[in-house]
């Protein structure tokens, strides 16, 4: 049984769903743009009857968790802080994080600003690569120039909000669709960083679709727009206007690694990919104990619903390898 509650860390009020006996090993989840703790919710019930607790919560800005009006409260330095009270909170020393996208952004940064609260690291679609050499936002604006490049068109608060509040039905349903395994092969020349495109907008580099992609239901994307409605899109872009802030401020990471033990997942189809397909190749040098790289077949960006019953199957194998509960 999923059950829900509020908790408040740092000053954030965080909404957060769980399952399982509270005294089990700790399962955290953390999802990415633009999601919700919904996306974990076959997940939460799977680890819950292994015999663990999981907890999802709506991160940051998103769904019924508060979204601050300070852009500088997004950067992952504060936001390590809300998960390690997180853990803290909910009773425990230590828990495993599974991240996807820019959750497993943020659960690096949480393995390397609090290493004692991370037992292990499944993370989803995007690796760690280092600590950037350079400033990321100018660094972005050479490497793709007159390219439209959908972080650099973030920037700008207000510009892609109104973009994507217009119509939060028609915007995430294009995003869920072109980043997934149906849409994967059009949406693919988007974020190709050497295929220039002409497009104004981030919704000009997505598809909408004659059908709802086979992995996502009616009364899920209904969900999922409901939790955009409360609040618009406005604290899950917050995220991407810290990447300088939090840079600045973490020079002493520069050649850190990750030394929690790490498995790391992806869709064969996931358009991102290209773009980190570098950062994926550097990770036996950047992290300690890497136990396994994996790409799942027919499946694009949204691996924990894409590919439910797989990475079901992979977490409990990886995390009862690490707590020993085989």
């Amino acid at each position: 049984m999923i059950k829900q509650r509020f908790i408040k860390i740092n000053g954030v009020r965080y909404f957060i769903k769980e399952a399982g006996n509270p005294t089990a090993p700790l399962i955290l989840f953390l999802h990415g743009f633009p999601d919700s703790w919904y996306s974990w919710r076959h997940q939460l019930e799977a680890m819950a009857a292994a015999g663990y607790y999981a907890v999802a919560p709506d991160m940051l800005g998103c769904g019924e968790t508060d979204a601050p009006m300070e852009i500088e409260r997004y950067s992952q330095d504060e936001m390590a802080k809300d998960i390690a009270g997180l853990i803290e909170a909910l009773g425990h020393k230590q828990a495993i994080i599974v991240g996807h996208d820019l959750g497993a952004s943020l659960t690096w940064q949480i393995c390397l600003l609090y290493p004692e609260k991370v037992k292990a690291v499944i993370a989803l679609s995007i690796p760690y690569g280092g600590r950037a050499l350079a400033q990321p936002i100018p660094h972005m604006k050479i490497v793709f120039s007159d390219k439209f490049f959908y972080i650099l068109y973030f920037q700008q608060p207000g510009v892609a909000e109104r973009e994507l509040d217009a119509d939060v039905y028609d915007s995430l349903l294009r995003i869920y669709f072109s980043l997934g395994a149906e849409g994967s092969e059009i949406a693919a020349q988007y974020v190709a960083n050497d295929n220039p495109i002409s497009a104004e907008n981030y919704l000009d580099t997505t598809i909408r679709p004659k059908k709802l992609p086979k992995w996502l239901k009616a009364e899920d994307l209904a969900y999922y727009v409901g939790r955009y409605e409360k609040k618009g899109f406005r604290g899950i872009l917050n995220w991407y206007r810290c990447l300088d802030i939090y840079w600045k401020r973490t020079e002493h990471l520069a050649g850190k690694k990750i030394t929690q033990p790490t498995y790391f997942i992806a869709g064969k189809n996931d358009p991102i990919n290209y773009m980190v397909r570098k950062a994926i190749k550097r990770l036996p040098n950047v992290v300690e104990d890497l136990r396994g790289v994996e790409f799942f077949d027919d499946c694009g960006h949204w691996i924990p619903c894409e590919q439910t019953e797989l990475l079901n199957e992979k977490l409990l194998k990886y995390i009862g390898e690490v707590v020993g509960m085989k």
